[in-house]
C-alpha cells in the first residue's frame, strides 16, 4: 500500500476530474504506515523466538524462549 501510494504521489502526472491523485497517494502511504505500526504493536509481543543450545557434547536442542515478566 505504501509503494502504490508513493507511485501515485510522486510518479503519476495524470489528471482526473474531482480527484487529486497526489492526495490519494499520500493517504495510501499514511494508511500503509499505520497498518505496519499496528501490526508491530499488536502481534510483535506474541511472537516467540527459538534459541538453539549447543554445548558441544550432544546434538543441538531448540528451546522456546519464555517471557520473564510475571503477572500479579
Amino acid at each position: 500500500m505504501i509503494a502504490v501510494g508513493a507511485v501515485l504521489a510522486f510518479a503519476v502526472h495524470a489528471t482526473v476530474a474531482g480527484i487529486s491523485i497526489v492526495t490519494v497517494g499520500v493517504i495510501l502511504m499514511i494508511v500503509g504506515a499505520l497498518g505496519i505500526a499496528l501490526d508491530l504493536a499488536i502481534f510483535a509481543p506474541r511472537r516467540r523466538g527459538v534459541a538453539v543450545v549447543d554445548d558441544g557434547y550432544a546434538a543441538p536442542v531448540a528451546r522456546t524462549r519464555r517471557s520473564t515478566t510475571t503477572e500479579l
